[in-house]
């Protein structure tokens, strides 16, 4: 463990005091963990982005059983005081990323207009074949050939989206090669294409909880809500060129539309 997230962790943990559990109080003990990690907080002992103890040693801590301290943890994920990542732990929650969505959207400028450090990688390239909403969206047979590329967006090293963009085979034939090429930056990749440029022709926004593999990407708990974008990008002639789904954490993202 690094030095700096080992002093981050004695930090908050010293900050805990058991002796603020008062049994007999007429307060639920897990409402007064809830309160008493949630004090350190806004007082600012357990920083932004800083790790939780685990459940065992909250649980030590207060002297409670670990069913308890985990009823306290899913209040706070909930009121957003608190995210838990899938394999990681629990954080004290950042601010909230806003998400521009407008006529072009760019992951790298949104991102860094927040001043934020954007970041991608990109996970999976595949050919699959057009299904209904993607054979609509471009505009084309279902069944035609697609290139699929899954992309882990992230803001200062943290997950915020979740992309899987569907591009027309017959289009883009060489789309993989060109992805590998610009260090998997799609805009770049496209340019290399011959796309240059491309807008946003239409975004449908609905929520829904995530896959067990879609949680790991974002480390996400599984029982927390994504927000789901299906969006359609189209050429300068007003041509489809990308069918793509977003998924983003709604406890670390917030989409703002802009016109």
């Amino acid at each position: 463990m690094a030095t700096t997230e080992r002093i981050e962790r004695q930090r908050t943990r010293s900050s805990i005091d058991a002796g603020e559990i008062e049994r007999g109080a007429g307060v639920t003990l897990w409402r007064q963990i809830e309160q008493a990690i949630e004090a350190d907080i806004v007082a600012g002992r357990a920083a932004a982005g800083s790790r939780l103890p685990t459940e065992a040693e909250l649980a030590a801590s207060f002297r409670v059983n670990r069913h308890t301290v985990r009823r306290a943890m899913e209040e706070l994920e909930r009121r957003g005081l608190v995210r838990v990542e899938q394999g990681r732990g629990s954080f004290v929650a950042e601010d909230v990323v806003d998400y521009r969505v407008g006529p072009r959207t760019r992951f790298s400028e949104v991102i860094a207009r927040g001043n934020r450090h954007p970041s991608g990688q990109v996970l999976r390239i595949a050919e699959v074949p057009a299904f209904d909403a993607a054979a609509s969206g471009l505009r084309i047979r279902k069944g035609r050939p697609l290139w699929l590329i899954e992309r882990l967006g992230l803001a200062d090293g943290r997950p915020v989206a979740f992309g899987m963009h569907h591009f027309p085979q017959a289009r883009f034939p060489t789309l993989p090669e060109a992805v590998a090429a610009q260090g998997g930056s799609l805009t770049r990749a496209l340019a290399a294409c011959g796309l240059g440029e491309y807008t946003r022709l239409s975004t449908r926004v609905t929520a829904r909880l995530p896959t067990p593999q879609e949680a790991d990407h974002l480390r996400q708990a599984r029982n927390r809500p994504v927000i789901v974008a299906e969006n359609v990008n189209v050429d300068p002639d007003g041509v489809p060129v990308e069918y793509g789904i977003g998924l983003y954490p709604s406890g670390r993202v917030q989409l703002v539309f802009e016109f």
